[in-house]
């Protein structure tokens, strides 16, 4: 091989070895260049992804709670329609009640000379329909008087106290009062024709019933004959008044 040969090979290996580490220096610095680049892009990334958890979350969040507002101002709107419902049963059984009563008013007046002859009040304990052995005692010594009545009528009027809605307090006088007929006409045989019975709730009170012993006094049922029979003698007992 001729020295000018060698020369040119050696020129050969140095230009290749020279671009082999111009190429590394290269990569080296294009590295060094990008790699801050990459790592900003990979934080922001992070960034992105947990706000966009953050969002999720809150947007979950907010549907939640607006779910449970829905929900509640359903439930308050179904509680005012239970309410409105409530009240219109109330004020219903309040006529009806009304109109009972003065169904035994015209039948009075449409009779000759209807006077009382004889009244009894039992009374009851809170929230109570049931009649005591006291009760019926005085019912039977009231049913006694009956024997020498003639052509009567039986009115029979349950109260309440005014604990309690009144819708429900209409029912339980109601409730009270047939305590009282079924107890009489099966016990003395007498006719349901002969029986007016109202339950009136807390609507007429007979003592105040912001005291123990007012509420007491209106839980009661008042029972009276009334006849249009000339010279039938006046029977009557003493209405009770204590709380059972």
């Amino acid at each position: 091989m001729t020295m000018q040969r060698m020369n040119v090979l050696n020129a050969s290996v140095l230009a290749i070895a020279i671009a082999g580490l111009s190429g590394c220096a290269s990569k080296n610095y294009v590295n060094k260049q990008t790699a801050p680049l990459i790592d900003q892009t990979n934080e922001l990334n992070d960034k992105t992804a947990a706000n966009n958890r953050s969002i999720k979350d809150t947007d979950e969040r907010a549907q939640a709670g607006i779910t449970k507002a829905q929900g509640a101002a359903d439930t308050a709107g179904q509680n005012a329609q239970n309410a409105k419902s409530a009240a219109g049963e109330a004020e219903n059984a309040a006529n009806d009640a009304v109109h009972r009563a003065d169904s035994l008013a015209s039948v009075v007046s449409g009779l000759d000379n209807y006077q009382p002859i004889g009244n009894v009040s039992v009374t009851f304990g809170f929230d109570k329909a049931v009649l005591t052995n006291d009760d019926k005692a005085q019912l039977d010594t009231f049913a006694a008087t009956l024997t020498s009545a003639k052509s009567f009528i039986i009115e029979v009027t349950g109260g309440t106290d005014s604990t309690g809605n009144a819708q429900y307090n209409y029912a339980l006088s109601q409730r009270r009062a047939d305590a009282v007929v079924q107890y009489l006409a099966s016990k003395y045989s007498i006719p349901a024709h002969r029986f007016y019975l109202i339950g009136i709730g807390e609507d007429k009170e007979v003592a105040d019933n912001k005291t123990r012993e007012g509420r007491a006094k209106n839980r009661r049922v008042d029972i009276r004959v009334l006849s249009n029979a000339a010279k039938t003698e006046t029977a009557t007992t003493t209405p009770t008044t204590g709380s059972r």
